[in-house]
Formats: C-alpha cells, sequence, structure tokens
C-alpha cells in the first residue's frame, strides 16, 4: 500500500500516526541485530518504515535486502530511500525493478550526497543531476506504481546554507520552487530533514503552502541520543541549533545518561508542539536505536508497552501481491517468518476462506528456515545445549520452557512464551512431564473481547474465540494410549505423523477446521487459523528437521546429547490436536490418565 494512502486514511480517522527510518549496517551481524530491534519496534504498528540508500550506492545491495525482509518478513510498510548517486539509469530500474517485485510500492527519490572522498555531488554517465530527474523518471517508466516521497528542508538545502546566517532569502525560496516542482512532477509526499526549532518547521510548512504545495509534510525527527552523534549530524547538516538547546547540552555533554533523557525531553516536546498545529504524523530518524524513539512515543500516548494490538493473530503482511491474505495454518504460529518464506511463489493467497483459494504447492525448506539471529542463537545455545542423558532430561527442557524458565525454542523464532500460552501453563507442564512435547498451542476461548491483552486481535468492539489445540511430539506408545483415550472425547479430533510419513488421523483428508475466528461491528466473521492435513504434512517436514538443525547441532559431532535427539527425531510422531468443543470441552482431559 503506498504511504501516501495510509497517511490519508489515519487523517480522515483523525488518528496520528508515526514512523521509523533505519539504515543498513555494514556487518551481518549487525543486519541481524537490526532485524531484532525493528522486530520489536514494528509491533507498536508504526504506519511505516524506511530504509536508506547507502552514499554513492555503497550499500545498495544490502538496502535492497533488507526493504525486503522489512516488507515481507518483518510486515511492515516498507519504503526505500533511492539516490542518483553513482547510479546510472540501468541500476536505478534495476533497484526498482527489484523492490517491484518484492512488493514494495513506496520510494524516496533524493539526489544523494556526494560520494566518499568528493565535495561535489557529480553526476554519473547515464545518470541523473538531481532528484526532480529521479521522479520525472520514475513517473515515466512506472506509472502510479509508487508512491514517492521527496526530502523537504526546512533551513533550505545544506549546499545553499551559508555558516551561521542561514540560507539567504532567496536561496530558501528558490529551493521551495525547487520542492514544488518535485511534487508537481508526481511526488506525493514531503519528509523534512532533521531539525530542532520547531517554529523554523512551521514557518516553512506555511511557506510551502502558501505556494500551493498541498500535500502532506512529515517532519523528521532525530532524537538525541549521545552528545558527539548530535554535534556531528547538525554539523554535517548544516542543521540550526537553538541557544536554549545548546545552553542545555552543555552542563551535560559528558553525561550520557542525561544526555539521552534531556533528548527524550527535547523531542517530546517538539513532537507535542507540532500536533498541537494540527499535523499529525511525525517521522522518527533512529539511528537504529529503539529505546529513545519508543520513549517519546510513549510520552506522547501514542504507544503503551504494554498494549500491543493485533489487527490478526499473526502479523498481517504488506507486500501489496499477499495484502487479502487473512487465513493461515496454525502449524506456523511461532515461525511466521519462515511461512512467509515458504509461500513467497504462490500466485494466489488465501482470503476469507482456506480452502478456497490456498495455492497446494509450498516452497523447499532452505537454510534460511534453520538460521537464527545471532542474539537468539546464543540464547538457544546458552538453553538448549545443556547435557542431555536420557529422554527424561529432554522432557524436562520442554517443561522449563512452558514454566518461563527458557526463553528461547528451537521450534520458535519468537522470543519466549505468548501471552495466551501462559493462561494453559500448567497444563502444558503436566503433558510434557509425561513425554507429550508441545510446540504450539492455544487456550479454548469463548467471545472474549477483542482487547484482550492475553487473547485479543482484530481491533475494538469484537469478540474472538478459539478451539483449544495443542500440537506435540511424542512416541509411539504414547500415541497408541492418547488415541485410546480420546475414543472418550469425542469432540476431539487429531493427525499424526512421522518423520517417514506413516499417519493416524480421525479426520477426513481434505477436511479444514476452522480455530480461531472472530466477529466485529460491520463484518463477516473473520477466521484467520486453520487445521488441516496437507499443510501439516507439509510443516511436518520443518518440525522434524528441527530436530537436527535446530537443536541437535548445538552440539559438537559424536555427542551423545546429539544422537539421543536424532534418535527421538527418527522415533517419535508429531501430532495436531483439536478440542472442537471450545465451550465445555477439556483439551487435556484425555492426557490425565497416561
Amino acid at each position: 500500500m503506498k504511504v501516501i494512502e495510509k497517511i490519508q486514511e489515519a487523517a480522515a480517522n483523525g488518528r496520528t500516526v508515526f514512523s521509523f527510518e533505519y539504515f543498513p549496517p555494514r556487518t551481518e551481524e549487525g543486519v541481524e541485530n537490526l532485524f531484532e530491534r525493528m522486530d520489536r519496534m514494528v509491533a507498536h504498528g508504526p504506519n511505516f518504515c524506511d530504509i536508506t540508500w547507502g552514499a554513492g550506492g555503497s550499500t545498495a545491495d544490502v538496502t535492497l535486502d533488507i526493504a525486503n525482509r522489512m516488507q515481507n518478513m518483518v510486515c511492515v510498510e516498507t519504503m526505500m530511500h533511492l539516490t542518483c548517486t553513482n547510479m546510472p539509469v540501468e541500476k536505478i530500474d534495476s533497484a526498482l525493478d527489484t523492490i517491484k517485485s518484492n512488493g514494495i510500492q513506496n520510494v524516496l527519490a533524493l539526489r544523494g550526497d556526494p560520494p566518499h572522498g568528493q565535495d561535489k555531488f557529480v553526476q554519473v554517465a547515464g545518470g541523473f543531476s538531481c532528484a526532480l530527474d529521479l521522479v520525472q523518471h520514475i513517473k515515466a517508466k512506472y506509472g502510479d506504481y509508487f508512491g514517492i516521497t521527496v526530502a523537504g528542508y526546512p533551513e533550505a538545502h545544506p549546499e545553499v546554507i551559508l555558516g551561521e546566517e542561514g540560507a539567504t532569502e532567496e536561496a530558501y525560496s528558490n529551493d521551495l520552487a525547487y520542492l514544488k516542482r518535485k511534487v508537481d512532477a508526481g511526488a506525493d509526499l514531503i519528509v523534512t530533514q532533521l531539525f530542532y526549532d520547531t517554529d523554523m518547521f512551521l514557518k516553512f510548512v506555511n511557506d510551502c503552502r502558501q505556494i500551493g504545495i498541498t500535500c502532506p509534510i512529515v517532519p523528521g525527527i532525530m532524537p538525541i541520543n549521545n552528545y558527539k552523534g548530535f554535534i556531528r549530524m547538525t554539523g554535517f547538516c548544516k542543521t540550526k541549533i537553538p541557544a536554549e538547546i545548546t545552553a542545555a547540552l552543555d552542563p551535560i555533554k559528558d553525561n550520557e545518561e542525561a544526555v539521552k533523557a534531556y533528548g527524550i525531553h527535547l523531542g517530546t516536546e517538539m513532537c507535542k508542539k507540532i500536533l498541537a498545529s494540527g499535523i499529525n504524523t511525525l517521522h522518527l530518524y533512529t539511528l537504529n536505536m529503539e529505546k529513545t524513539a519508543l520513549a517519546i512515543l510513549m510520552n506522547l500516548g501514542l504507544i503503551e508497552e504494554s498494549k500491543l494490538s493485533r489487527t490478526l493473530p499473526w502479523r498481517p503482511p504488506t507486500n501489496v501481491f499477499r495484502v487479502k491474505e487473512d487465513v493461515r495454518p496454525i502449524f506456523w504460529a511461532n515461525r511466521p517468518k519462515s511461512y512467509i518464506s515458504r509461500t513467497l511463489g504462490w500466485d494466489q493467497y488465501p482470503h476469507g476462506r482456506w480452502g478456497d483459494s490456498r495455492n497446494p504447492s509450498y516452497g523447499a525448506l532452505t537454510d534460511y528456515q534453520f538460521t537464527r539471529p545471532r542474539g537468539s542463537g546464543k540464547k538457544l545455545q546458552e538453553e538448549w545445549a545443556v547435557p542431555l542423558k536420557s529422554v527424561q532430561d529432554i522432557n524436562e527442557r520442554f517443561m522449563n520452557l512452558c514454566q518461563g524458565k527458557l526463553t528461547s525454542s528451537p521450534w520458535s523464532e519468537l522470543d519466549g512464551l505468548q501471552p495466551e500460552t501462559k493462561i494453559i501453563d500448567d497444563q502444558l507442564v503436566k503433558i510434557n512431564s509425561k513425554g507429550f512435547l508441545t510446540i504450539n498451542s492455544q487456550p479454548a476461548v469463548n467471545a472474549e473481547k477483542s482487547d484482550s491483552p492475553s487473547v485479543g486481535w482484530g481491533g475494538p468492539g469484537g469478540y474472538v474465540y478459539q478451539k483449544a489445540y495443542a500440537e506435540f511430539f511424542c512416541a509411539k506408545d504414547k500415541l497408541d494410549q492418547l488415541v485410546e483415550k480420546s475414543k472418550a472425547f469425542p469432540s476431539l479430533t487429531y493427525i499424526a505423523v512421522n518423520k517417514e510419513g506413516e499417519t493416524f488421523s480421525n479426520v477426513p483428508a481434505n477436511a479444514v477446521n476452522a480455530v480461531t475466528w472472530g466477529v466485529f461491528p460491520g463484518k463477516e466473521v473473520i477466521q484467520p487459523t486453520v487445521v488441516d492435513s496437507a499443510s501439516f504434512m507439509v510443516w511436518k517436514d520443518e518440525a522434524f528437521e528441527i530436530w537436527s538443525k535446530g537443536w541437535a547441532c548445538l552440539f559438537p559431532e559424536g555427542d551423545s546429547s546429539k544422537e539421543l535427539l536424532e534418535q527421538v527425531q527418527k522415533s517419535y510422531y508429531l501430532v495436531s490436536l483439536v478440542d472442537n468443543d471450545y465451550i465445555h470441552g477439556d483439551l487435556f482431559a484425555a492426557f490425565k490418565e497416561i
């Protein structure tokens, strides 16, 4: 979706929106750390996030990869910066074609800074000389597909700022006129350069309106995180620093915590003044840091740490090609990025009812499914690479997870237990102690309000429902006992399969069972998660592979713990169990006498 459309929709509903900017780290470790941070920040619901283009295209490939993962794995509306520096038109089109194929619709068109080591911008052969050329090219070649954002400079472009006296009136007016040309050429949004003089920004907005610029103008706010970085950035951008800010910072410039606290206070006050003027969009230059930006938004009342709203039980896609997708199998609930990776090649995504439009083909397993970000990988090593002498030791790992003693799982891309799991954690601990090793679950829910902090989703004023569900590994003798006991509970349905594909089930092969649904004002019933046999058979390969590539791989070759895990992988069954009586049922009743 275009960012301009999201901003217009928010304005029509009287909502204030915010967005975040990131830059591409230069190391693989830095990129993974950024994504962990980004995941946490995106949970607060930014309107969009953007990723910068390195000076002179120095990080072009990294930017393209990050933008793709932001849009498709993090599932946040993504805007990619694109500059003219060292970019002949063939490279520009290659970048635009790449992001278009990845479902990204938003570009911030910039001239760009001079390449490293040069003082002035030089037009590359076969390239463009300015952002206006780039805007015109994007519109001419791609029509209305892309939403185009351009930069605005409240103090005029740095190249025309002359020391402390700033830009001349003529230079400032020329800069405004050039900005209008960019908008007239097809830009539909302006995001400003950083500033610290809020009155100057408000004057800039008024001056833009006076010359006929009517599109939204989004203020770019750069929180002060540390003094040296603040001086470096304001010096580079030739940003005016009001005297009162200098006076406040000077006595505390060597106290990093004090500087950060002042940065939060200053950012909050700047944003309050901007919002009071009637502008309801804020863009935060995060410098890849989260705490200061989030603290400002909390001070403004735009986010609450304890209230992270969900429009669906899983994070909805932002890729333009799959935005109507609203149904998924429950099996990937704890591995949403893997699910997206498995379904990227689909031509059609399920909407409304899983069976009506599901593409039956999933992508093959790749090494990506089993790689972990550095932070998560370290937690796995600490928590799961402990000596295992018997199956009981394995059971204990799963029990500890359900008790909240562990914060990671080889079968999850998420951190720790989800809030709804804690509702049934005692029952889960009991069945894990008996050798039913749970990797996915949800409690029964009957008409819980949609704003419930543990199980709510879908927006205010609705009610949500869930069938109790548990997914686990167990030995064949345990499975036999469970199957026998379940005969006394007609509301229980199950599918069980081992690594080789031997299957036991009491449901039809092509059955699709909705296990989560919601009822909301003015809408049809929404049923976003299902259990179906075909998807379960695809998921089982991934689930069993995690025993070796997610857990056993943490041990050295020849380790007895590794060998034990591989034996379990070969002999256990993966079981999906649903209690279809979400009002009076008891999913765990069949386990009690085992």
